[in-house]
C-alpha cells in the first residue's frame, strides 16, 4: 500500500503495462490490466492481479474507450489509474474524468496536458518561463495566406506543425513558397483526421541539430528537479529509435543550463508528477530551443534511470500518492552511458509490419543489459497495434564500450517467426558517424540513401 493508493488499473498494453504492474507490486500495490479482445493473451493480463476485457481490437473501442475504462476502474474498485505512454496518457478530459470520478490519475493534472498538449500554448508558457524558441508563429496560421505571409518573414526552410500533434504525425520541412502552397493543406488534412485539431503554425527549420530532452520530476509540495538529459537525435521519419544518455555532445555547463530552463517551465505551470522537455540543440552544440513537453513517462525512460538509479514509474507511483520529492538536485548524479534501442516487429529492410507467432525467443543477458518486452515464446504478436516488441537498454562505464555491448546483445536477442529491425541497429552501431558522434536528425535519412 502507498498512502491513499491501494489498487492501480494499468489503461495500457505491451511492455508499458508489464512496466508499471512490476513497480506496482515493487510498492505493495494491487494491478488491474485492461484488455482488448486482441490481447487476451498478452502478458500484462498474465501479471497482473485482476483483468478485464474492455472492447475489441481496435484502440478506439478499447484502449481508448474512456467510459469503458473507467467502468473498469469502478468494478474492481481500482483507486487510481496509470496510462503509461500513448493512447489515453495525455489526454486532458480522461484526467479530468478521472479526477471527477475520485480516481488518482498518476500523471500530471488535466490543466497542465491540455496547456502543454497544444503546441502553440505550450510555445507562449516557455516564452514566459524565459525560454527560447526557435523563430516561428506565436499562434496558429488561420489559412494559407498568413501561412505564406509568416514564412517570409521567418524565411526558408520553415517546418509546418500540428498545433495539437505528436509521435512525428502532422510535419512536413517546406524549403520553398512553393513547397508550402503544396503542403499546407495536406498538413492541416493530416492534423485534423490524427488530432481532432487541424490548425498548425510555422517555425523556423533548424537545418543540423541534435534532439536532446530533458527529464523533470516534480511533486505537489512545489520541489522540482531533472534527471540529466537523453539524446534521442537518431530518428526515421520523426519516430525516435535510439536514446541515449548522458547527451555525448554537451557539457555540464549546457546540460545545468538546458536543466534549469526545463524546470522554469515546470515551475511556470506549477506541473506535477513526471514529464519531458525536449529541446532542439544547434550544430554549435551550446545554442537550444524549446519544442514541446510531453506530460507522461517517455519510452525512452531506461536509459534514464540506468544513469541516474532512479525508478521513474515508482517515482511516478509516489508522487501521485502525495508523496514530496525523495531527492534533491544535488543527489542527481549521471554515473556511465547507457543506450536503447526499439526493437520492432518489421521488415530490417523495408520497415513494414510483420506480426505473428513468435517461434522461439533468447533474450540477451550480463551485467548491464536489460530488455523491457512483453514477448514471451508462441505469443502472437497482433496487428492492430504499435509494432514495439521491446526496448534492448545496456549500460557502461563510457559511450565506447555501451555501443559494443549493445552491439553484443542485439546478436545475442533472437526472436523467432516473425522479423524485426535488430540487424538494421547493428549496422547503424558500426556506422563511423555514429561512433565518432558526428551526425544530426538528418543522419538515418542519409544512412538509407547510402543503403539503397
Amino acid at each position: 500500500m502507498l498512502g491513499k493508493m491501494k489498487k492501480v488499473l494499468v489503461a495500457n498494453r505491451g511492455e508499458i503495462a508489464l512496466r508499471v504492474i512490476r513497480a506496482c507490486k515493487d510498492l505493495g500495490l494491487e494491478t488491474v490490466a485492461v484488455y482488448s479482445q486482441a490481447d487476451e493473451h498478452s502478458l500484462h493480463v498474465k501479471l497482473a492481479d485482476e483483468a478485464v476485457c474492455i472492447g475489441p481490437p481496435a484502440s478506439k473501442l478499447s484502449y481508448l474507450n474512456i467510459p469503458f475504462v473507467i467502468a473498469a476502474a469502478e468494478v474492481t474498485g481500482a483507486d487510481a489509474i496509470h496510462p503509461g505512454y500513448g493512447f489515453l496518457s495525455e489526454n486532458a478530459e480522461f484526467a479530468r474524468i478521472c479526477r471527477d470520478c475520485n480516481i488518482t490519475f498518476i500523471g500530471p493534472k488535466p490543466e497542465n496536458i491540455a496547456l502543454l498538449g497544444d503546441k502553440v500554448s505550450a510555445r507562449a508558457t516557455a516564452i514566459r518561463a524565459g525560454i527560447q524558441l526557435l523563430p516561428g508563429t506565436l499562434g496558429a496560421v488561420k489559412d494559407l495566406a498568413e501561412a505564406e505571409k509568416e514564412a517570409k518573414k521567418i524565411g526558408y526552410p520553415v517546418i509546418l506543425k500540428a498545433s495539437a500533434g505528436g509521435g512525428g504525425r502532422g510535419i512536413q520541412v517546406v524549403h520553398s513558397h512553393e513547397k508550402l502552397v503544396s503542403a499546407f493543406d495536406r498538413v492541416r488534412s493530416e492534423a485534423g483526421a490524427a488530432f481532432g485539431n487541424s490548425e498548425v503554425y510555422l517555425e523556423k527549420f533548424c537545418e543540423k541539430p541534435r534532439h536532446v530532452e530533458i527529464q523533470v520530476a516534480a511533486d505537489h509540495f512545489g520541489n522540482a528537479i531533472f534527471l540529466g538529459e537523453r539524446d534521442c537525435t537518431v530518428q526515421r521519419r520523426h519516430q525516435k529509435l535510439i536514446e541515449e544518455a548522458p547527451c555525448p555532445v554537451i557539457t555540464a555547463d549546457v546540460r545545468k543550463k538546458m536543466g534549469e530552463a526545463a524546470i522554469a517551465l515546470v515551475k511556470e505551470v506549477g506541473y506535477q508528477n513526471v514529464g519531458t522537455v525536449e529541446f532542439l540543440l544547434d550544430s554549435d552544440h551550446k545554442s537550444f530551443y524549446f519544442m514541446e513537453m510531453n506530460t507522461r513517462v517517455q519510452v525512452e525512460h531506461p536509459v534514464t534511470e540506468m544513469v541516474t538509479g532512479v525508478d521513474i514509474v515508482k517515482l511516478q507511483l509516489q508522487i501521485a500518492s502525495g508523496h514530496k520529492l525523495p531527492y534533491k538536485q544535488s543527489d542527481i548524479k549521471i554515473t556511465g552511458h547507457a543506450m536503447e534501442c526499439r526493437i520492432n516487429a518489421e521488415d530490417p529492410e523495408t520497415f513494414k509490419p510483420s506480426p505473428g507467432k513468435v517461434e522461439g525467443l533468447h533474450v540477451p543477458g550480463g551485467y548491464g543489459v536489460r530488455f523491457d518486452s512483453f514477448l514471451y515464446d508462441q505469443y502472437n504478436v497482433v496487428p492492430h497495434y504499435d509494432s514495439l516488441l521491446g526496448k534492448l537498454i545496456t549500460h557502461e562505464e563510457n559511450r565506447e564500450l555501451c555501443i559494443m555491448k549493445m552491439m553484443r546483445a542485439l546478436q545475442e536477442l533472437k526472436i523467432g517467426g516473425i522479423k524485426t529491425n535488430g540487424a538494421f541497429y547493428v549496422k547503424v552501431l558500426a556506422n563511423k558517424k555514429f561512433k565518432d558522434n558526428q551526425y544530426d536528425t538528418h543522419f538515418l535519412e542519409e544512412f538509407l540513401a547510402k543503403k539503397s
